[in-house]
C-alpha cells in the first residue's frame, strides 16, 4: 500500500472499492470498501474470481480481522430494475465507500466508471488483480452475495440459487421458464423479461 501511496502522490489513507453481482438475472449488486493496515499485511490477494470458494471464505474472515476498516453495501433489485444495473452498481459503491469509520484521501475503484464520491477517486480496469485493497474488497464483496445466494437458495429450491449465484445458466433459464420469476429476479434483465412475456428465454 506504501507504493501505491507513493505512486498516487497520497499522504493519507486509500480505500479499494469493488463489486459483485452486476450480471446475474436475481439478487442484489454487492460492493464493499476496504482500507488495508500497512502493519498487518494478508497474504493471497488476489482476484476473487481466481480464488476458490475456500480460499475466499479464509480471506473473508482474515480482512475483516486485520483491515483498518471496512464497510460492505447493496443496491437491492428493485434500485437495479428501477436505475439500470450501472447506476445501481455505482450507487452500491458509494454506500461502501459512505459506510467506512475512516474517511479515506483516495479511491481505487475497479472498473473505468467512478460512483460520486466527496474525495478523489480514481479508477483503476483489472484493479482487481493489481491493487492489494481492492482486491480484498472484491473478496469481500463476492462472498457476501455467494452468502445471500446459498440462503436464498433455501426460500426458492426450485431455482437452484446456490449453483448457480443467479447467473444465466442453462439451469437457471430452464427453473425460469419452468417455475417463472420469484421477487428477487430482476425483471429489467433480457432473459427474466422474455419469461414474463411467456416467451422462450
Amino acid at each position: 500500500m506504501q507504493k501505491i501511496a507513493l505512486k498516487w502522490g497520497v499522504n493519507g489513507l486509500i480505500a479499494g472499492v469493488d463489486e459483485a453481482g452486476r450480471g446475474p438475472l436475481a439478487g442484489p449488486v454487492v460492493a464493499a470498501a476496504v482500507i488495508l493496515d500497512d502493519l498487518q499485511p494478508i497474504k493471497g490477494l488476489a482476484d476473487s474470481k481466481k480464488l476458490t470458494a475456500g480460499r475466499r471464505e479464509l480471506l473473508f474472515d482474515e480482512i475483516r480481522a486485520k483491515a483498518l476498516c471496512f464497510a460492505v453495501a447493496q443496491a437491492s433489485v428493485q434500485e437495479i430494475d428501477g436505475l439500470n444495473i450501472l447506476q445501481a452498481t455505482l450507487l452500491a459503491m458509494r454506500r461502501a465507500v459512505e459506510g467506512l469509520r475512516l474517511s479515506p484521501k483516495l479511491v481505487l475503484v475497479d472498473g473505468n466508471r467512478l460512483p460520486t464520491l466527496p474525495m478523489r477517486a480514481e479508477a483503476i480496469v483489472k484493479g482487481d488483480a493489481l491493487v492489494a485493497a481492492i482486491s480484498a474488497a472484491s473478496i469481500l464483496a463476492k462472498v457476501t452475495r455467494d452468502r445471500w445466494c446459498v440462503e436464498f437458495d433455501q426460500r426458492y429450491p426450485q431455482y437452484g440459487f446456490a449453483r448457480h449465484k443467479g447467473y444465466g445458466t442453462a439451469l437457471h433459464l430452464a427453473a425460469l421458464q419452468a417455475h417463472g420469476a420469484c421477487p428477487e429476479h430482476r425483471t429489467s434483465f433480457g432473459p427474466v423479461t422474455e419469461v414474463l412475456r411467456g416467451a422462450t428465454p
